[in-house]
């Protein structure tokens, strides 16, 4: 069960990592983002949010309480992120790999050591 878990919750922190580099660095993103109507000082923030999570999950011994309040704030998110692409009409393959990822992120709950 503990692959299950680690995983998982590597593969949403990597992705977390990666999202947070492209909020940053990424010309196409950043235009994207600034396409919907958000200030850079919110892509920022996002980008710092985003680092700070993928810290949190990979964490093993972290408070309980602590690692369920990241989940919430991972899956938010990725809501956020489907309805944005949504309204900016991105593919839909973008869509089905947000539910991956949002899949990917009930599955590392679901086998967290600590429940």
């Amino acid at each position: 069960m503990k692959i299950m878990y680690w995983s998982s919750t590597i593969l949403i922190s990597t992705f977390l990592f990666f999202s947070s580099y492209t909020y940053v660095f990424n010309k196409s993103t950043i235009d994207g983002i600034r396409a919907l109507g958000f200030p850079d000082f919110f892509r920022i923030e996002l980008a710092a949010l985003k680092t700070i999570a993928a810290i949190l999950l990979l964490i093993p011994n972290i408070s309980l309480q602590i690692k369920e309040w990241t989940y919430a704030g991972v899956g938010f998110f990725l809501i956020t992120a489907i309805v944005a692409h949504l309204a900016h009409k991105d593919s839909m393959l973008t869509i089905l790999i947000n539910l991956i990822l949002i899949t990917l992120l009930v599955i590392s709950n679901m086998y967290l050591p600590e429940k």
